[in-house]
């Protein structure tokens, strides 16, 4: 048995593939399976394989290995996010290297060559919590993932390497041309010595947005910065954050998920301190642009979002209610209605699986499972292990809705729901997003887990798909390991035949 664990980093138009990097753990275990997770209680999302659901269901086509590339050798002695970014005529990967330097490697499409370049360090070792310090070298903190773009001219773009450090920026001087990438220092040269969580994503109209935290877990505010093509430099999208934690918290925001009906739709959480156990209050808001917002029930949102703003909170959940930041996954009914997946404890104290949607002037939550555990919810940093993942909602059958879940103790299918009551009315098996002879380790180091981190651009080719998979030692709260610690795990660029593609767990759209 094992768990799957998915973290995002990066982004999503309502009108192309969004830029959103999921990051999948497969963590072999002989009883209870360990997930790696993707920020400081990082923004996780989830995809949680085991064999105990129930049910008879149809068929469905195995997704197929169609052949790998190796890449190079990576770090291994902790999970972090890598990039994959799939264009029309070329691919790229941005990783930490088995020296946990930041390279970036590129070949045509179907090449099986790779030009690889490091890239420039603004110093030699890897960035110190909290100090406006930038770097191109790790260190053990596995929220230091990588997001990469291009823009509308083929210039690429990367950010990467921090946890409330200086903004640590790339960008390449000659569309497509690795070797010219170069580190740009500022974006506004505003709120950017603490920052934590970049996001690229596009707006309609193809221009390139970066999302960000300034500020700590306890204590920051959300910016959303625009791409000026022509300028050849950033600007704020809108003049204020939007978030503002008021110096009292801050909020976790999901990447804006794209939706069937062309807008933006985002969930978050507050935070009142570093610790797990002080999330609450999960709220939702959309978006036609990123810069105008409106509640569920269409009133205009003054920016900041802080708090206090009226009209956004879905649950009243309180601090220490055993809610999770990167809970409230957006996803959709056949209606085009947005729906929040989430866990939160129950009256007995249990953990338990919600969804929520609007119903009228308010929002209607249901209760899915009935589970006699507890997920304990505290501490600072990556944690271990998540015990619950959901996925986000969306339409089946005629008058159902389906929704992935996983348990490590209840174990993981797919429940069938009726559209309308939002009742659960059977139990089917999980399709498996990643090919069964990709799970065997090839380390035999004690503690290793398979990771993937799936494309951020498109394959192109209907039933098609790329990611990337490498093998590494769990998340440590972000702290450093003692020796010894693995060897390099080589990093593969995986292509697979998927016909079942839309009955997998997809990342946010």
């Amino acid at each position: 048995m094992g768990f799957w664990s998915s973290r995002p980093s990066s982004s999503a138009t309502p009108h192309t593939r969004p830029h959103l990097a999921m990051i999948f753990s497969w963590e072999p275990r002989l009883r209870r399976p360990a997930a790696k997770p993707f920020r400081s209680l990082c923004l996780l999302t989830a995809l949680v394989v085991w064999a105990k659901a129930t049910s008879a269901a149809a068929p469905v086509p195995a997704v197929e290995v169609v052949g790998s590339v190796d890449v190079a050798p990576a770090w291994a002695g902790h999970p972090v996010g890598f990039a994959l970014l799939t264009l029309s005529d070329r691919q790229y990967v941005a990783f930490y290297a088995a020296d946990r330097h930041l390279t970036v490697a590129s070949r045509p499409r179907d090449g099986e060559t790779w030009q690889l370049f490091r890239l420039p360090s603004q110093q030699p070792g890897p960035p110190r919590y909290g100090a406006a310090e930038a770097s191109a070298v790790v260190g053990w903190d596995s929220h230091n993932s990588i997001v990469m773009a291009a823009d509308s001219e083929g210039q690429l773009h990367l950010a990467g390497n921090m946890h409330c450090n200086r903004l640590t920026y790339w960008r390449t001087r000659q569309p497509g041309a690795i070797d010219t990438f170069e580190p740009v220092a500022a974006m506004v040269g505003r709120d950017e010595e603490q920052c934590t969580y970049p996001v690229f994503m596009k707006l309609a109209d193809g221009r390139l947005v970066f999302q960000y935290r300034s500020g700590r877990s306890g204590d920051g505010s959300t910016f959303l910065n625009v791409y000026d093509l022509e300028a050849r430099s950033w600007r704020r999208l809108v003049d204020s954050p939007v978030f503002d934690g008021e110096k009292k918290r801050n909020a976790y925001p999901l990447p804006p998920v794209a939706g069937p009906d062309g807008e933006f739709h985002m969930s978050w959480v507050w935070r009142e301190s570093p610790d797990a156990a002080a999330n609450h209050d999960l709220s939702y808001a959309r978006s036609r642009d990123l810069a105008h917002w409106l509640t569920a029930s269409d009133c205009p949102i003054t920016l900041p979002i802080t708090l206090s703003t009226s009209g956004v909170i879905v649950d009243r959940i309180p601090v220490g209610g055993g809610l999770l930041n990167g809970s409230g996954r957006v996803g959709f009914d056949s209606q085009k209605r947005p729906l929040l997946s989430y866990f939160k404890y129950d009256p007995s104290g249990h953990s338990q699986a919600f969804v929520a949607r609007r119903a009228g002037t308010v929002w209607k939550v249901v209760q899915l499972s009935d589970w006699p555990h507890r997920f304990e919810l505290a501490g600072g940093g990556t944690l271990p292990r998540y015990d619950i993942r959901l996925g986000a909602v969306e339409p089946g059958e005629e008058g159902e809705l389906r929704l992935e879940f996983g348990h490590v103790k209840e174990g993981s299918g797919v429940w069938v729901l009726d559209e309308e009551r939002l009742a659960v009315l059977r139990t089917e098996p999980v399709v498996h997003r990643y090919p069964r002879s990709l799970w065997k380790l090839g380390s035999t180091f004690p503690g290793m887990g398979v990771r993937y981190a799936d494309d951020l651009g498109s394959a192109g080719v209907p039933g098609r798909r790329f990611f990337l998979r490498w093998e590494t030692l769990p998340a440590n709260r972000d702290k450093p390991r003692p020796e010894p610690w693995p060897e390099p795990s080589m990093l593969r660029v995986v292509e697979v035949r998927d016909p079942a593609a839309a009955a997998s767990l997809q990342p946010p759209q």
